[in-house]
């Protein structure tokens, strides 16, 4: 085996690259989980005008999204997430939605920042934020491994449109 300064130096930048990855999808998650808990301001509409999201202090967009659940509406902590294809809920916020999942309907798996991660799709009757409202959302529920759900594009490509900018993530239904 031959073992070189090249190779010694090769591998000291892939040792510090991925601690330097791994530290920062430890702050990352531990940031998100955080501001999680922390209320995003909202603007709702007042006549059926655009609603805007403003940016949180992490650079993320959060916000309450209204769906229904079996005995009305709840509200679900979601970070936007345009790379989404589609709605994912936590594993959690399936259960305060009184969405019943059996082992048997995971049947999708999904690769996530975190690996492959099996789901069970589920169709959401309505999901509102700030007053643009959509129905018939398709969703994901992971089974594991998402600290917060996520508002993906199965709720927002069927807006009329949206837009962010650097205050803030403007909805239009």
């Amino acid at each position: 085996m031959r073992f070189d300064l090249s190779s010694a130096g090769v591998m000291a930048l892939a040792v510090a690259s991925a601690l330097t990855t791994a530290w920062w999808l430890n702050h990352a998650d531990a940031r998100g989980q955080a501001h999680a808990a922390t209320p995003a301001p909202v603007h709702a509409p007042t006549h059926g005008g655009p609603a805007q999201v403003l940016k949180a202090a992490d650079g993320h967009y959060w916000a309450d999204a209204l769906i229904d659940a079996k005995d009305g509406q709840r509200a679900v902590r979601v970070m936007v997430d345009t790379g989404a294809s589609v709605v994912v809920l936590t594993p959690a916020d399936a259960v305060r939605l009184g969405l019943s999942l059996k082992a048997g309907d995971f049947s999708a798996t999904v690769i996530t920042a975190s690996g492959p991660v099996r789901a069970a799709p589920v169709a959401l009757r309505t999901v509102a934020v700030a007053g643009a409202r959509v129905e018939r959302v398709e969703a994901l529920v992971v089974e594991r491994g998402l600290p917060h759900s996520l508002l993906g594009m199965s709720y927002l490509g069927r807006l009329s449109s949206f837009s962010a900018t650097p205050v803030g993530l403007t909805l239009r239904p």
